[in-house]
């Protein structure tokens, strides 16, 4: 059986970052709640923290940090149902993975109301589609933003719909690079900007164009770097159409092939037993995502023949 108040004790330090600050919010003595983290160990037989600043759970004390806020979550439904139960505590927390963009571009303003209204605190893991569900594998967080349909063991998965994304780049970047125009065949040959080495936009971009294998790029792991490198005219880039509406008004950023955008499908996944919280969570996205996504056809919008 899990000892509860020693779990409490791990969650607490990871989330207010540090011994001290656990402690004073669980009302011990800091030398109380390294016992109970020491006593967690032995009983789990292997370290569930990395003693840094901050702590940081181990991948044992990540899968105990999931279970902790499952059961956080059911108790949660509990106390609404005998509101006896309800001892006035701390908000709810949320870990969640989503990528970058939807970070920031539309993910605040879908869920903004939702946090206020339910006292939910988000912890969010920022990674890219393509990774992000690795995390709800390996018992990470309670849910996943990602481009992945396929849900995992113990979850299910919703589609919201798709984010849109054009290739961009400065006027200047066009002057420079393509003086007569666009040559479809020169794109590899010229710098673009890829989020990282788990991003492979660019890459079926290319290949939808026709156009296969290695090609000239930076590496920027910020959304909003990103979007300054390409303003900057460092490189090419497939930016999400909500992030440069205003660029692409002013004309800072215009479009390499005109009307040639291609589409990333967003699947929403969360545990299957997490609670109403969750569950109003994952009605509330249903409901909103189609005010900033665009309905996901299963095809790229730019070609059918993109390699997604």
């Amino acid at each position: 059986m899990f000892d509860y108040k020693l779990l409490s004790a791990l969650a607490a330090v990871i989330e207010q970052g540090g011994f001290e600050r656990g402690a004073q919010l669980l009302g011990l003595s800091q030398s109380a709640i390294s016992q109970r983290i020491k006593l967690l160990e032995a009983r789990v037989g292997q370290p569930v923290l990395v003693r840094a600043a901050p702590p940081a759970p181990t991948e044992i004390g990540k899968r105990l940090l999931n279970h902790v806020q499952q059961v956080r979550l059911l108790e949660r439904d509990l106390q609404h149902q005998v509101p006896a139960l309800d001892d006035g505590g701390q908000p709810e927390r949320l870990r969640v993975a989503l990528n970058a963009d939807s970070l920031a571009t539309w993910w605040a303003a879908a869920v903004g109301a939702f946090c206020a209204q339910e006292r939910v605190l988000l912890e969010l893991v920022v990674e890219d589609q393509e990774v992000g569900l690795k995390r709800m594998r390996a018992g990470e967080v309670a849910a996943c933003l990602c481009a992945s349909e396929r849900p995992v063991a113990g979850a299910r998965s919703e589609l919201l719909g798709a984010m849109r994304y054009r290739a961009l780049a400065s006027p200047d970047f066009m002057a420079r690079h393509f003086p007569q125009g666009v040559e479809v065949a020169r794109l590899a040959r010229t710098p673009a900007v890829v989020f990282g080495p788990d991003d492979f936009l660019q890459h079926r971009y290319l290949v939808s164009l026709g156009i296969d294998g290695a090609f000239l790029h930076h590496l920027c792991p910020s959304s909003e770097g990103f979007l300054r490198m390409t303003e900057a005219g460092v490189g090419w880039g497939l930016v999400p159409e909500l992030q440069a509406q205003a660029q692409l008004a002013s004309g800072q950023l215009v479009e390499i092939l005109a009307d040639k955008p291609i589409d990333v499908p967003l699947y929403w996944h969360h545990w299957r037993n997490g609670g109403q919280l969750l569950g109003q969570l994952t009605d509330h996205l249903r409901r909103s995502a189609s005010s900033w996504l665009v309905p996901w056809s299963g095809l790229p919008a730019s070609a059918s023949s993109a390699n997604k």
